[in-house]
């Protein structure tokens, strides 16, 4: 599903915050993202939604992208709800008609009935989050892409998208998360890619991955 070749690199100004970078990852696969604050986790990801252009290299991309990257991203804060479900139905594709049919099921899954006529900006973080995410993932996505955003929201949501998630991994599709939470990524994953000052440090089975990293983080 993903392809990344290799000597690919994305610079800021006065550093790189990615190098070097090579990797796939096959269709199915959920795969978790860590590393510390800087490390380049965000960047990569972005890089993959195709938000930023790296200075070199390439990212093969199969089937439909649903990137969950920041929160309230692609939302227009003056508009309402029911407004921005529209909206970001627009930005991935699908057409009026569709996004009326799914309003709904997006509205009660998100758990904003009562909210959804009034505008993005009185919404708390954790509402935004659980918009942002519904409308996504209404939809089984080709490739779904998480950043911190399952970290947002009450323990009940958090299960609840966990769920999906774990629902959409068993019937196909690609997963990339990022989180600081070392029990997402063991509950979410199968692989584990451990990043430090922007290149693969580890790759592999989860738990070898998240055992080594928090030695690591504790010597």
């Amino acid at each position: 599903a993903i392809r990344w070749l290799k000597r690919r690199s994305i610079s800021y100004t006065d550093f790189n915050a990615l190098n070097n970078i090579s990797f796939s990852i096959k269709q199915g696969e959920t795969v978790g993202i860590i590393g510390a604050n800087g490390a380049g986790k965000s960047t990569l990801l972005k890089v993959i939604a195709r938000v930023i252009r790296p200075m070199q290299g390439r990212v093969f991309l199969k089937g439909r992208v649903a990137p969950l990257l920041e929160l309230g991203a692609g939302f227009d804060y003056e508009m309402t709800g029911r407004e921005n479900i529209f909206l970001n139905g627009a930005v991935l594709g699908f057409s009026r008609r569709d996004m009326a049919n799914r309003l709904e099921r997006i509205v009660e899954f998100a758990g904003i009935e009562e909210f959804m006529d009034a505008p993005i900006r009185t919404y708390s973080s954790g509402m935004v989050a659980r918009l942002g995410f519904a409308i996504a993932t209404d939809v089984q996505p080709d490739v779904l892409i998480i950043d911190e955003i399952l970290s947002v929201g009450d323990t009940d949501f958090q299960k609840k998208s966990a769920a999906r998630i774990l629902h959409y991994h068993k019937n196909g599709s690609t997963i990339l998360v990022v989180s600081h939470n070392p029990d997402s990524i063991r509950n979410l994953c199968s692989r584990a890619m451990w990043l430090a000052q922007g290149s693969i440090k580890m790759a592999g089975p989860v738990d070898v991955i998240m055992d080594q990293y928090s030695q690591d983080s504790m010597s």
